[in-house]
C-alpha cells in the first residue's frame, strides 16, 4: 500500500513540476511578446508568475524537503557567533597588509629575474 501512495504522490508531483515549468515558459514567452510594454508592468507580471510557480513547486515532495532544509539552515545561522566590527576590521587590515607585502616581494623577485635574464640574453 505504501508503494502505491508514493507512486500516487510522484505522479501528482510530476504534474505540479510540469505546471511550474509551464508557468516559467509562459513568463519568458510573454515577456518577449509584450516587449513594447513598459518594463515595470512586465517585471510585476514576471514576479507574480514566479511567485505562483514557486508556490506550485513547493507543493511537491521535493519542494517540501527544500522548505524544511531552508528552515533548518535559518536555525543554524542563528547559532553562528559572528565577529564584532573591530575583529572584522582588524582581520581585513591584516589581509590587506599581507597581500601588499607579498605583492612587493613578487614584484621584486620578478624584477630581479628579469634583470638576470636580460644580462644572460644580451
Amino acid at each position: 500500500m505504501n508503494a502505491k501512495a508514493e507512486a500516487k504522490d510522484s505522479r501528482f508531483d510530476l504534474i505540479k513540476w510540469l505546471a511550474a515549468a509551464a508557468l516559467v515558459v509562459v513568463g519568458v514567452v510573454g515577456n518577449q511578446y509584450f516587449s513594447a510594454e513598459p518594463i515595470l508592468y512586465r517585471v510585476l507580471v514576471l514576479l507574480v508568475i514566479a511567485a505562483v510557480a514557486g508556490f506550485v513547486a513547493l507543493q511537491t515532495s521535493k519542494g517540501q524537503a527544500f522548505l524544511v532544509l531552508a528552515k533548518e539552515a535559518r536555525v543554524e545561522i542563528r547559532k553562528v557567533v559572528w565577529p564584532t566590527r573591530q575583529e572584522t576590521t582588524q582581520t581585513t587590515l591584516i589581509v590587506v597588509a599581507v597581500v601588499l607585502v607579498m605583492a612587493l616581494l613578487l614584484w621584486g623577485l620578478d624584477s630581479l629575474l628579469g634583470w638576470l635574464i636580460s644580462l644572460i640574453v644580451g
